[in-house]
């Protein structure tokens, strides 16, 4: 079976530079108040946390933190 051939675009160059502060804080949707990170009994995120989904995202795909 033959492979196909995958066109894409042809650069010269690109340039990467580190984010400044200003940027990360635009980026930014959530504030971490406590410094709990996961609940040993359910295993899941605490609310608020280090990990909590609400400000990160879902730990498990296709499923809300509720």
């Amino acid at each position: 079976m033959p492979k196909e051939t995958i066109n894409s675009p042809e650069f010269d160059s690109m340039q990467l530079k580190i984010a400044s502060p200003e940027d990360i804080h635009e980026w930014s949707h959530g504030e971490i108040l406590r410094p709990e990170t996961i609940n040993y009994r359910t295993q899941k995120p605490e609310k608020d946390g280090l990990f909590c989904e609400k400000i990160f995202g879902p730990s498990k795909d296709w499923e809300c933190y509720c």
